[in-house]
C-alpha cells in the first residue's frame, strides 16, 4: 500500500525539477533559448514577406493577363457566329450580371440574343410532379417530332422548351412557329415552369445554357459591352427564381437529370448548344456531363464564365459546336482544353421552308384568262 512518504517524495521531485529548469533558463541557457526563438521569428517574418511579394506579383500578372484577353476579345470574336440567333436558358441561381455579359459576348461574336428563359424551381419541385406529368401529356400533341412514348415528363417538357425557343414558321424564317408559341405560353403561363424577360418573337438557331449556381463574387464580372434585352428595352433583367436547395441525394439527382434532359433537348432541336458554369462543383451539371461518356460526346461545356477567358470561350465553343466539334473547355475538372479553337461560321442564309400558297384566282380573273366574260 502506498503511504504518505511516497507522495512526499514525488512532490519533492517535481519541485526540484521545476527549480532546476528555472535556474537553467535564467542562467546558462537563457541566451541560447532567446537567440533560437528570435531567429525563428525573424525567419518566419522573412518567409511571410517573400510569400506576400510572390502573391502580389502573381496577382499583378493575372490582372495583366485578364486585361490582355479582354483587349483581344473583340478581334477574336468578330464574325464568329455569322448572324446566328441565340437563346439563353438559365438553370438554378445565375447572377444577372453573368447573363448580361454572355449576351454581350454573343453580340460581339456577330450573333443576337432572341430570348432569356429562366427555368424555375417549379421544374423540379417534387410536390408538382403530377401537374408536370399532366402538362407534358398536353404538350405532346404540339411536339414535332414527338419524343418516344416512354420518354417521361422530364424529356417531354425539355423538348417543349427547346421547340418553343427554336421552332421556325414554315412560311417565315424570322418568326416562331404557331406550335412554338403555344408551347411557350404553356410553360410561362400559370404553370410557372419558365419565366422570360420579354416576349419571344424570333426562333433561335443555337442555345447557351447557364447552369447554376453562378453567384456574384467580390470582383466585378467581366463585361464586354453594354447589352439590351432581346426586345431592345434597356430595363434591367429581373432576378431569376432561385432553385430549391435539395436536401438529399435523390433530390439532387432528380434535378440534374431534368437539367441534363434540357441540355440534350436544346442540342437536338437547334444547330448547336453549349452548357456554361462558373466553378465546377461535384454535383454540378457540367461535372455530370463531363463524367458521362454519352453526354460528353454530345454536349460542349465551358467553365469559369466569370473570368475573361471563360466568357470568351462561350461564343467560340458555341461556334465550334455548330460546326460539329464537341469539347470540354476551361480550367475545371475533366476539361479537355483551356480554350476552343476559333471557328468563324459563314453568314447564315434564312429561307422559308415552304413558300406561302398563292391565292386562288377570283371567278372574274378566271373568266378573263379564258377569254370569257
Amino acid at each position: 500500500m502506498i503511504d504518505f512518504r511516497y507522495h512526499l517524495v514525488s512532490l519533492i521531485s517535481v519541485f526540484l525539477a521545476l527549480a532546476v529548469g528555472i535556474a537553467l533558463g535564467a542562467g546558462p541557457l537563457k541566451e541560447s533559448i532567446g537567440n533560437t526563438l528570435t531567429g525563428q521569428v525573424d525567419q518566419l517574418r522573412t518567409e511571410k514577406d517573400q510569400l506576400r511579394a510572390e502573391a502580389d506579383h502573381l496577382s499583378s500578372n493575372l490582372a495583366d493577363s485578364r486585361d490582355a484577353i479582354s483587349a483581344l476579345t473583340p478581334s477574336v470574336l468578330e464574325g464568329v457566329l455569322g448572324g446566328r440567333r441565340v437563346a439563353v436558358v438559365t438553370l438554378g441561381e445565375v447572377d444577372s450580371a453573368v447573363v448580361d455579359s454572355v449576351g454581350a459576348a454573343i453580340q460581339q461574336a456577330g450573333g443576337a440574343v432572341t430570348a432569356v428563359a429562366d427555368v424555375t424551381a417549379a421544374w423540379t419541385d417534387p410536390t408538382r410532379t403530377a401537374f408536370r406529368q399532366s402538362l407534358a401529356g398536353t404538350m405532346i400533341t404540339y411536339l414535332d417530332p414527338a419524343p418516344a412514348q416512354d420518354a417521361g415528363a422530364d424529356v417531354e417538357l425539355a423538348e417543349a422548351l427547346a421547340q418553343g425557343l427554336s421552332s421556325t414558321s414554315p412560311t417565315d424564317p424570322n418568326a416562331l412557329s404557331e406550335n412554338a408559341g403555344v408551347l411557350l405560353d404553356l410553360l410561362t403561363g400559370d404553370s410557372g415552369l419558365v419565366t422570360v424577360t420579354s416576349p419571344v418573337t424570333q426562333p433561335a438557331d443555337a442555345v447557351v445554357v447557364l447552369a447554376g449556381p453562378i453567384t456574384p463574387v467580390d470582383e466585378a464580372v467581366p463585361t464586354l459591352a453594354p447589352t439590351a434585352t432581346p426586345s431592345g428595352s434597356a430595363s434591367p433583367r429581373p432576378t431569376p427564381t432561385e432553385t430549391a436547395s435539395p436536401t438529399d441525394s435523390a433530390s439532387r439527382k432528380a434535378r440534374l437529370d431534368a437539367w441534363a434532359a434540357i441540355s440534350q433537348a436544346v442540342q437536338r432541336r437547334s444547330a448547336g448548344a453549349v452548357v456554361v458554369t462558373g466553378e465546377v462543383a461535384d454535383d454540378s451539371l457540367v461535372r455530370t456531363i463531363r463524367t458521362d461518356d454519352a453526354l460528353s460526346k454530345l454536349l460542349t461545356t465551358v467553365d469559369g464564365v466569370r473570368t475573361p477567358q471563360g466568357l470568351l470561350a462561350v461564343p467560340l465553343g458555341l461556334a465550334d459546336r455548330i460546326a460539329g466539334v464537341v469539347g470540354q473547355y476551361g480550367a475545371g475538372p475533366q476539361a479537355t482544353a483551356a480554350m476552343p479553337d476559333r471557328t468563324a461560321l459563314p453568314p447564315i442564309e434564312r429561307v422559308a421552308a415552304q413558300p406561302p400558297a398563292e391565292p386562288s384566282p377570283s371567278p372574274t380573273e378566271s373568266a378573263a384568262s379564258t377569254g370569257q366574260g
